[in-house]
């Protein structure tokens, strides 16, 4: 539904607020507390209805509620003294006051259901030295497989989206899964400071957190370059390293002609100009990199994803920060035993990142893939070849 008010739209089908065709990010708890109050605009909302409705078992504060309605209000321009969208019922909760006109879209707001039980999850959260509140989920039984962050994630959302969810049902099959979402992106906080180190720390706190002395790990993408410093540093902890569709060095440090170093700086660009924004053009230009052999279902899939997990300030952090990864060196430090898995056609990642990972590592073994696609899809192959080499060689 598209809900339209002083001068916004409300888009709950594609979840995004905009005002005119420019769309006002906000973060996914924020959008998810203004789509309940304007859905239920007829009543006053208790506070107790709004945390039940937007964290559903999780255990949160009041306070918590407060900046997510504070940032409400100053997304759609109103303010506590104002309140002519929304209105403290004083001692009781919050109402939706603006007057709001209602178009159907014709869309549905998420994918379906896929076929067989929900994957049952814990979230929990911890915080970085720096301050920085990380949400790390566990799924599945058994020995633990953490994986390192990867663009773009949300533990919550994950589950239903047909994105990652082959990824977290079939790697939760024989493994207690620990994943987490990145500094910036999903349920972790928003309005932080990126950098190659901070994504390493933000790993060894949710390890510790979880409480895990020796461990599998799993990088993909720009979370190998981050598996593999972690090793590096942590040698007696790392008992596997798994390495999907990873690289040695970023976008921007591989370049070798001019061509390849704009289209390094067109990615950021690109996130900064069109991250969330309802045309087809830039929504799919992400989505035919990540899932080339998606269908258009599976592409809007993956912009709801954007959408949901971060803003186009952070999109332009991540991406600026992926582009210098460096971790040449490192690769050369690692003992653990090592699996290499890539897209021969990769469009994110060459192969070529592949061989240089492989030649690096001692010991390494490197298995090329066949299929184009950087995040694989449930019903290809290479996916299937994935997950049974992970599990043949975290068994060996």
């Amino acid at each position: 539904m598209r809900y339209a008010f002083a001068g916004l739209t409300l888009d709950t089908d594609r979840f995004a607020l905009r005002r005119g065709d420019e769309i006002v990010h906000v973060e996914p708890q924020v959008f998810d507390v203004l789509a309940y109050l304007v859905e239920h605009r007829d009543v006053v909302v208790t506070k107790t209805e709004l945390l039940d409705a937007v964290w559903g078992d999780r255990f949160v504060s009041e306070s918590a509620l407060t900046s997510r309605i504070k940032a409400a209000r100053h997304a759609v321009g109103d303010d506590g003294t104002a309140q002519s969208v929304i209105r403290t019922a004083h001692g009781r909760g919050y109402q939706f006051v603006a007057e709001v006109t209602v178009t159907a879209t014709g869309t549905t707001a998420a994918p379906p259901e896929p076929p067989g039980p929900p994957l049952e999850q814990e979230i929990r959260f911890c915080t970085t030295d720096d301050g920085t509140r990380l949400a790390y989920a566990l799924t599945g039984a058994g020995p633990p497989l953490v994986r390192a962050a990867v663009w773009m994630t949300h533990v919550d959302y994950d589950l239903h989206s047909p994105v990652w969810r082959h990824w977290l049902t079939d790697l939760s099959a024989h493994h207690t899964l620990v994943r987490y979402d990145e500094r910036g992106c999903g349920l972790s906080d928003h309005d932080v400071e990126f950098s190659f180190d901070a994504w390493v720390a933000d790993l060894e706190a949710v390890v510790d957190a979880a409480g895990l002395d020796r461990f599998a790990l799993l990088g993909h993408s720009q979370g190998g370059g981050v598996s593999i410093a972690y090793a590096a540093r942590h040698p007696e902890r790392v008992s596997h390293l798994v390495l999907v569709n990873s690289y040695l060095l970023g976008r921007y440090l591989r370049a070798e002609t001019e061509t390849e170093r704009r289209d390094a700086e067109l990615q950021v660009e690109m996130a900064v100009v069109g991250w969330g924004r309802d045309d087809v053009a830039y929504r799919h230009f992400f989505a035919s990199q990540f899932l080339p052999g998606g269908t258009p279902r599976l592409w809007d899939a993956f912009a709801e994803l954007q959408r949901r997990t971060t803003s186009a300030e952070n999109a332009q952090g991540f991406f600026t920060t992926y582009a210098r990864i460096d971790v040449t060196e490192l690769a050369r430090e690692i003992t653990a035993p090592t699996l290499v898995l890539h897209a021969r056609d990769d469009l994110r990642v060459p192969f070529s990142q592949a061989r240089e990972i492989a030649a690096a590592i001692p010991g390494s073994r490197l298995i090329p893939l066949d299929s184009a696609n950087h995040l694989f899809l449930p019903d290809e192959p290479a996916w299937a070849v994935v997950v049974r080499e992970i599990e043949a060689f975290l068994s060996s």
